[in-house]
């Protein structure tokens, strides 16, 4: 990843890199590996965010029509 600083201007550049971070899911990633995380736990985990967004991609499609 990289981002460019323009006129000495490193807060804008760390804006931008900190927005990049966030759109890639790098925080997110960090948080979870902050501890060790069982399998079948990552199963589970990953088995309920599924069900999350697919929940809530039904309630989006349901708004539009």
């Amino acid at each position: 990843m990289q981002v460019i600083v323009r006129d000495n201007n490193v807060d804008q550049a760390l804006r931008v890199l900190k927005k990049k971070m966030q759109r890639e899911g790098i925080f997110r990633e960090m948080k979870l590996r902050r501890h060790y995380e069982k399998p079948s736990e990552r199963k589970a985990r990953e088995k309920a965010e599924a069900i999350r967004r697919a929940r809530k991609l039904a309630r989006k499609k349901m708004e539009r029509e």
